[in-house]
């Protein structure tokens, strides 16, 4: 028997648009809160009047990811009073290319049959056996789908390209796990932005600090405040002026990195971080150097930063994890900006002595 898949599936739900222009939570299975039903309809560009079609969004909630696949109804006999639904998988995994494509498999089984009962069928079947398989709408194999490839599908070489050496300001944002804040209107942009930065520092493999769809909305900015370190993108522009939110601030329309005041003198820049943005850049504009060689190159580096931390650490008293020796970094002598950097990834990576 081969092993059974782990459940990351948590819930399906249709939202539907009808001829009045009214945008409804229609159906779920097995079940989703009240609070997230708001949320959802927020999030499905159905409930915006004028607002553009979004065929895919995706994003994250409380340690829940939600995909969200809009179609548009032309000439479906099953849905006469319809003009528009979208399809949400809540999931416990990050893999956007995966529940894409089980969505539009759920939702040309929607538009044939115009009943819930046959999505739900399909959706057990790969709750169950990781499958769905049928003649006309297509077959889906969870397996096909490798975490690490969702994780490498993004472009390192295209944020290079539009931000140059200052990609560095984000890579030393995300080692010290500061908060990240990304703005452009468009929610494609964001996303396929946002979605990439965490490669920067593959040695963790962390994608639960991405919230790639946030509202200014309470409950969502209170949910985002609760987390330590995030990258989070936002349509609207007005939270460049929520400073609460930001530790560093990117206007992807304009590429333009702003660096709070609250974190500078963390954040300060000096020689070796102009030798990581240097290697970052030599590496990304490099034509024969694939996006995934590039995070190679820089994971590298990353390794050898740690590397250099870990040798100034000592065993701590009985606990796991080695603690940073202050006296050591200092009797190393390294430029005040590289033992500062140090300093704060040692926080960052909890080996500082409270």
């Amino acid at each position: 028997m081969a092993e059974p898949e782990p459940q990351l599936l948590l819930a399906v739900g249709l939202i539907e648009k009808d001829t009045n222009g009214d945008a409804l939570w229609v159906w779920c299975y097995p079940s989703v809160t009240a609070e997230l039903r708001s949320l959802l309809l927020r999030k499905c560009c159905l409930t915006d009047e004028n607002k553009l079609l979004h065929t895919f969004v995706f994003g994250q909630y409380k340690r829940s990811w939600f995909y969200i696949t809009t179609v548009e109804v032309q000439d479906s006999p099953a849905l006469k009073k319809v003009t528009h639904f979208s399809i949400v998988l809540m999931a416990k995994d990050f893999n956007p290319e995966k529940y894409a494509a089980f969505t539009r498999i759920l939702c040309r089984i929607y538009l044939k049959h115009g009943s819930p009962v046959k999505m739900m069928e399909s959706y057990i079947a790969v709750l169950t056996k990781g499958i769905c398989q049928s003649e006309e709408n297509g077959s889906f194999l969870s397996k096909d789908f490798d975490a690490r490839k969702a994780y490498l599908a993004g472009s390192i070489k295209d944020i290079v390209a539009q931000f140059g050496m200052e990609t560095v300001i984000l890579y030393t944002a995300l080692m010290l796990k500061k908060r990240i804040v990304v703005y452009h209107p468009r929610i494609e942009a964001i996303q396929e932005f946002t979605r990439t930065l965490p490669a920067l520092v593959w040695h963790r493999q962390d994608w639960s600090i991405l919230h790639s769809y946030v509202h200014l909305n309470e409950e969502e900015v209170e949910a985002l405040k609760a987390c330590t370190g995030y990258i989070a993108g936002f349509t609207d522009s007005e939270v460049n002026s929520r400073q609460d939110l930001y530790d560093v601030y990117v206007n992807l329309a304009d590429s333009e990195i702003t660096i709070s005041p609250v974190v500078k003198e963390a954040m300060t820049m000096g020689k070796l971080h102009k030798e990581i943005g240097q290697l970052i850049v030599q590496s990304a504009e490099d034509p024969e150097k694939s996006d995934s060689q590039v995070i190679k190159d820089i994971s590298l580096k990353t390794k050898e930063i740690l590397a250099t931390l870990a040798s100034l650490t000592e065993a701590s008293d009985g606990s796991e994890k080695p603690t940073l020796n202050s006296e050591a970094l200092k009797q190393k002598r390294f430029p005040p900006a590289t033992e500062n950097f140090l300093f704060h990834l040692a926080a960052a990576e909890q080996m500082l002595k409270i």
